[in-house]
């Protein structure tokens, strides 16, 4: 079998990777069997819910209230709601939004508690909002939190009674500013009996639904997820991302407190997020399915007799294509990178010399700076004069996404298309993301999985070399981290691709790195005039987003700006 039929089947197989790590399970009827959670089920509250924008103190959300409270009654919780005064700041906000200025509004949360056998154990919360924006009617943000939380309740109660009480916080003012999540985690009694809290929410309608947030110190917790969830989403690198971002949630007012907590959110298809088109109609099902059954599952592993998870140090974990949960110790990153290393020497002794690997190791350096540059410039030319929408922005990602594709590919094929690598080549190439990993090794081991373990994939395949046994090595160990980096460069994307395309050069430098040791070269000629086609296309896109008017999907409160 040719190298370059090989290189196809990894591409092949990589792809079909990115596309399962990616895309949600399908939504399950609601006439599935009652221990399992349907997102059919959880649709007709999403309908009531979300059938109108209801924004905090309105007479639409007392609507909203009314019907959680009910339903949480019916399924035998015991219900109260708790209303306080909104803050200065939150009552500015929601004058903006309604027109409609009131000194004082007063906000309510809903309170649910599912009776455990054992009521003096530390109890398991599960947290969404009801309130949305000012012209939106929150379907997805988030009503599918809200819904799922209440399947979730209704799937946890079809079991029988639990050994701990099960607490359904949902919060009023989220939206102003976290202002439900404030008061009770530093006001309400019920607080003390709390040990575990789950949070959901939405920036988008649709897309996997991932474990995006932990408490500090999760190692434990993050053990009990990987043994709990079927299909989980979620890493310890969007964990540590999240930590440096300025966004927040309702689990953010959990954060130095003694609580364990979980933050689970959907982020695709970002055009709907705040939007006024964000109906029930609009909402990715099986992005509902996936998060309910990923809480279902969670929650009924921690309602369990069981200790609930304390502190333990941080882990490095991630979801392999949705399959399972691999979690490891920070610190077996430097035994990664060791053996990486020594695998490189085995390698750079197949051919080569010192000149064949500054080559190499200047191709990937030159890669890395010249995608950076092309994906600000088109990025740059997508932009325009003045400041961006950035609804409209989060609008334009899926043309973004192929924008970035073409201009990253374009680069490739200039630094690398005609290139033909003896082994110590190779070496070179993988010696700027070797260093780059023992970096993050260092400042962010959590985070530092996703070079160091694709650069020792790359480092194996090299050093078993040649031949058709270093051909399917090479297929059997890159196709799974082109996949994860399809995913990964999909994720960055959709999280940061509106402002900051140039993050996808790492997933695309990692990519580069598992093709290469089944990479032959094209003709100069050919390679020139794809990357030159591939250019193009980046631009013609990037031109597209540019001149498009104003899309409308974006927020009625930021149309004018």
């Amino acid at each position: 079998m040719s190298k370059r039929l090989i290189l196809l089947a990894a591409l092949v197989l990589g792809v079909l990777l990115g596309i399962r790590a990616t895309t949600p399970p399908a939504p399950v009827g609601a006439g599935a069997p009652p221990q399992v959670f349907a997102a059919g089920r959880a649709m007709a509250d999403v309908r009531a819910i979300a059938a109108w924008p209801h924004l905090a103190a309105s007479p639409e959300n007392a609507a909203v209230r009314a019907h959680i409270a009910r339903r949480m009654a019916m399924m035998g919780m015991e219900v109260r709601e708790t209303p306080f005064t909104a803050p200065p700041e939150s009552a500015k906000r929601l004058a903006w939004w309604s027109g409609k200025d009131v000194a004082a509004p007063v906000l309510t949360n809903v309170i649910g508690v599912l009776p455990g056998k054992d009521r003096s154990l530390p109890a398991v919360l599960l947290m969404a909002h009801h309130d949305t924006v000012g012209g939106s009617p929150g379907a997805a943000d988030d009503t599918a939190g809200v819904s799922a939380l209440l399947e979730t309740v209704r799937a946890v109660r079809s079991g029988g009674q639990q050994a701990r009480d099960l607490i359904v916080l949902i919060t009023d003012g989220e939206e102003l500013g976290l202002d439900g999540a404030r008061h009770f985690f530093t006001a309400d009694p019920l607080r003390a009996h709390v040990g575990a809290v789950i949070n959901v929410e939405a920036r988008g309608g649709g897309g996997r639904t991932t474990l995006f947030e932990t408490s500090a110190d999760n190692g434990a917790a993050i053990a009990r997820a990987a043994g709990a969830i079927q299909r989980p989403g979620g890493s310890s690198l969007a964990v540590f991302i999240y930590k440096v971002l300025p966004n927040d949630t309702d689990l953010s007012e959990t954060r130095g407190g003694p609580w364990t907590g979980y933050n689970f959110a959907f982020i695709g298809r970002p055009q709907l997020y705040h939007s006024p088109k964000a109906t029930p109609d609009a909402l990715d099902q099986g992005a509902l399915q996936d998060m309910g059954a990923q809480v279902l599952d969670l929650t009924r592993e921690l309602l369990r007799a069981e200790p609930l998870p304390g502190k333990t140090a941080d882990v490095v974990f991630f979801d392999v294509f949705g399959l399972f949960l691999l979690v490891y110790p920070a610190w077996l990153g430097w035994g990664m990178l060791a053996v990486a290393a020594g695998a490189l020497v085995v390698a750079v002794g197949r051919g080569g010399g010192w000149g064949d690997g500054l080559a190499g190791a200047a191709r990937m350096l030159a890669l890395i700076v010249l995608a950076g540059v092309v994906l600000w410039a088109v990025n740059a030319l997508s932009l325009g004069p003045g400041s961006p929408n950035y609804y409209d922005r989060l609008a334009a990602i899926p043309r973004l996404e192929v924008m970035a594709l073409c201009g990253g590919m374009a680069a490739v094929l200039l630094v690398l298309g005609a290139w033909k690598a003896r082994p110590a080549g190779l070496v070179g190439a993988a010696l700027p993301l070797l260093v780059l990993g023992a970096v993050l090794q260092a400042l962010a081991p959590t985070a530092a999985y996703v070079v160091v373990l694709p650069v020792l994939l790359a480092a194996l395949a090299m050093a078993v070399g040649e031949g058709m046994a270093g051909r399917l090595v090479a297929l059997a160990l890159g196709a799974p981290v082109i996949g994860y980096m399809i995913a990964l460069g999909h994720q960055v994307m959709q999280g940061v691709g509106p402002n900051m395309p140039m993050a996808a050069v790492l997933p695309l430098a990692v990519t580069v790195l598992a093709v290469l040791p089944l990479w032959e070269g094209l003709g100069a000629r050919t390679a020139r005039i794809a990357a030159a086609v591939l250019l193009v296309a980046a631009l013609g896109t990037a031109l597209t987003v540019r001149l498009d008017p104003l899309a409308d999907t974006v927020p009625v409160y930021s149309a004018d700006k």
